[in-house]
């Protein structure tokens, strides 16, 4: 009796966090799909080499591995930070942080320094760890554990609507209407103190709003703590291979497109189907928060997947500066996705692993063809790329209870993998190799995520049972 007070109590204060909580992952994925523009505007502005302009990813994706690196290290000798201060005050130091590293590019821009633009990055990357720590463990806590994955694929996917709509508005903001033609060490001053105000602002409006509380009595524990479960210890290595293979495949699509033998296409266009590879993202995302929605029936999740994909597609198109027949491509692979989801039956890990295959396929495709096809098999990866952060997130906190911050610090600590597999294809792009065959090396992050959705999908029983037998 007194559990069903609780969760009725508790309800009605979800959806204002939700919305909340949203509003924050769309602005972050608005700005880490930032860099993908910097990289070719500061490659073009300081005459940089392809390991050189990596340095951006790494110092960005660095600063995850640092600074989730401290937190574990506080955590397991003097208990968890966010237990100790709560969820709410854990997102408002990211956001405060996020907005210093922001306005961090005015003295970059105004000096024309590299490594000032480098440092901004890193403060930035800073405050956004502290996000990532926090808002993606408090998503899987308010609800139930098997619909946590939903829940995250929902949030992520206005996370990935940001993403979508910065190669857009972001490159015209930093290379203006003349393209990359016209490039000044100026043009990012103004974009990013805005952003910061954009921070600033939500941050004011997560602190005016009420959130429940998760905090939860510590007791002595000795031994690994959170690593003690095998799940985590792979789910670790699983995110490391997935932001790796996420963001190096986004950071050389534009370079990727320049290629005579790909399609030529200059910085201002290549843009577009950069926002593309992300829309796709976005699309998945909204399909994995309805299809691992176990409230849903069946037969209702196909409708509303599949008006959800057409007006996500159309959203997409309405943004993007290309035909409908520049973009009909696309629906080959919505309809992939449509059918992988099914195939999936809602389970996590088995959803997971398909998606992952599909991956290798479209990579080893981009490797070894040419012009369209190519463009098209590396645009697609990323509707494919769409559940897998939240769902190896949940998978890998998965029962974790009470180690659930500290093993999400763990995890967010391996997002490093954003930091050192780009710049590793970049050694390879750099070399006889070129950019199409380095390639290769998202091609083994996939690989590695195929591996751990089957291992989940054998070890973790009650996570796929309770999803699919409540998605029915």
């Amino acid at each position: 009796m007194n559990s069903t007070n609780t969760t009725n109590q508790a309800r009605p204060n979800y959806t204002v966090p939700l919305i909340t909580i949203t509003l924050l992952f769309f602005m972050w994925g608005f700005i880490t799909c930032m860099n993908d523009i910097l990289i070719p505007y500061l490659k073009k502005l300081f005459d940089l080499t392809f390991v050189e302009s990596m340095l951006v990813q790494f110092c960005f994706f660095g600063a995850y591995f640092l600074g989730s690196l401290a937190y574990f290290a506080i955590s397991y000798y003097k208990g968890d930070p966010i237990n100790k201060v709560g969820y709410k005050k854990g997102i408002l130091s990211g956001v405060v942080l996020s907005s210093v590293g922001c306005i961090l590019f005015y003295p970059a821009a105004t000096f024309s320094v590299y490594g000032l633009f480098l440092g901004a990055l890193f403060v930035l990357g800073l405050g956004f760890t502290i996000l990532q720590i926090t808002a993606n463990a408090y998503v899987s806590l308010l609800g139930t554990e098997d619909s946590a994955s939903g829940r995250l694929n929902m949030t992520q996917a206005f996370n990935a609507f940001g993403t979508t709509i910065a190669p857009i508005l972001g490159g015209y903001l930093v290379f203006g209407p003349g393209g990359d033609h016209n490039i000044t060490a100026e043009a990012t001053r103004i974009p990013y103190l805005v952003f910061a105000g954009i921070l600033l602002l939500v941050a004011v409006l997560i602190y005016n709003v009420k959130l429940p509380s998760f905090q939860t009595e510590e007791t002595e524990q000795g031994g690994l703590g959170a690593l003690k479960f095998p799940q985590l210890r792979l789910g670790i290595l699983g995110i490391f291979c997935y932001v790796g293979g996420e963001v190096a495949v986004g950071s050389f699509i534009i370079s990727f497109l320049e290629l005579p033998s790909i399609t030529g296409l200059t910085e201002a266009v290549s843009k577009n189907y950069l926002a593309m590879y992300w829309g796709g993202a976005m699309i998945g995302r909204f399909l994995g928060a309805i299809s691992l929605n176990h409230s849903i029936s069946a037969s209702k999740k196909a409708i509303y997947m599949v008006l959800t994909a057409a007006a996500v597609f159309l959203l997409i198109y309405s943004i993007v500066d290309l035909t409908f027949g520049q973009m009909s491509f696309f629906l080959v692979f919505l309809a992939l996705n449509f059918a992988a989801f099914l195939i999936g039956k809602s389970a996590p890990a088995r959803t997971l692993a398909l998606f992952a295959s599909i991956n290798v396929i479209l990579l080893l495709s981009t490797m070894f063809s040419t012009g369209e096809m190519a463009m098209y098999s590396v645009l697609g990866i990323g509707i494919f790329n769409s559940i897998m952060f939240s769902n190896i997130y949940t998978l890998g906190i998965a029962g974790l209870g009470k180690y659930t911050s500290q093993g999400s610090s763990l995890l967010v600590m391996a997002i490093l993998g954003g930091a050192l597999v780009p710049l590793i294809q970049g050694v390879l792009a750099d070399s006889d190799f070129g950019v199409q065959k380095s390639f290769i090396v998202p091609v083994f992050c996939y690989l590695y995520i195929l591996f751990f959705g089957l291992y989940c999908a054998k070890k973790l029983k009650f996570v796929e049972h309770a999803t699919t037998v409540s998605g029915h």
